[in-house]
């Protein structure tokens, strides 16, 4: 890996990596990590060797025992030291390399946030449930708050202060649309750059696309925060 650990000089922003049960992942996506990046591994409760994994390969492991997409987000965000903070799933459906336009974007100064568009790099790798399901909550959003992001923002940059003090309270799979809602009233300039999805490394199995019951209970989350 080229920069994994909090200590490496070369780093200027955290990437925090929400994990549960992502070892098999982990040993292919930790490597090519940029070197900007300082790894931050939120073990969410995994039972495989994701922390032994994430540690032996450099990078540094928080523990959150709440399990939830937002609850392990804000944890890795209280433990981001740098400027800037990044986001990204760690199940390697994602290129690491990703993330550096996103980051330029967000240091330049002109835009507050940077967030990725998924391009699936061939068809079946996004199903047609998570699909569907996305593309309405992002409908809504966008009719509600007037925002033009296309995405949920699985992937995404920002400042680590300004992030904070958005305050987002959804600890589960609404996190996203809550932090879209109040990027959108705070008034903060994103850039939305396409970014390649692909398969999830064998393995490991999607806690929302991996099933359509799942899809089901993340649009639960999803209509939660949009009801407030």
């Amino acid at each position: 890996m080229s920069s994994s650990s909090g200590d490496d000089q070369r780093a200027v922003c955290d990437l925090v990596l929400p994990c549960r049960d992502e070892a098999p992942a982990l040993a292919d996506l930790l490597p090519r990590i940029p070197a900007q990046f300082a790894v931050v591994v939120v073990d969410n409760g995994s039972t495989d060797d994701t922390a032994e994994v994430a540690r032996r390969l450099g990078a540094r492991v928080v523990t959150e025992p709440v399990p939830g997409y937002g609850a392990a987000v804000h944890t890795g965000l209280l433990a981001a030291t740098h400027d800037h903070v990044a986001f990204m799933d760690g199940d390697g459906s994602f290129d690491p390399a990703d993330l550096l336009p996103l980051l330029e974007d967000v240091r330049s100064g002109h835009y507050d946030m940077a967030v990725g568009r998924r391009r699936p790099v061939r068809r079946g790798v996004w199903p047609w449930h998570a699909r569907a399901g996305n593309a309405l909550i992002l409908a809504w959003v966008r009719r509600r708050i007037g925002t033009d992001v296309h995405d949920i923002a699985p992937i995404r940059v920002s400042g680590r202060t300004e992030l904070l003090a958005l305050d987002v309270q959804d600890r589960r799979f609404g996190y996203p649309v809550e932090l879209l809602q109040k990027v959108a009233l705070a008034g903060w300039r994103v850039s939305e750059r396409d970014v390649v999805y692909h398969p999830r490394a064998e393995g490991t199995r999607s806690k929302v696309s991996g099933s359509v019951r799942g899809t089901v209970r993340a649009a639960r989350d999803f209509w939660k925060v949009l009801e407030k």
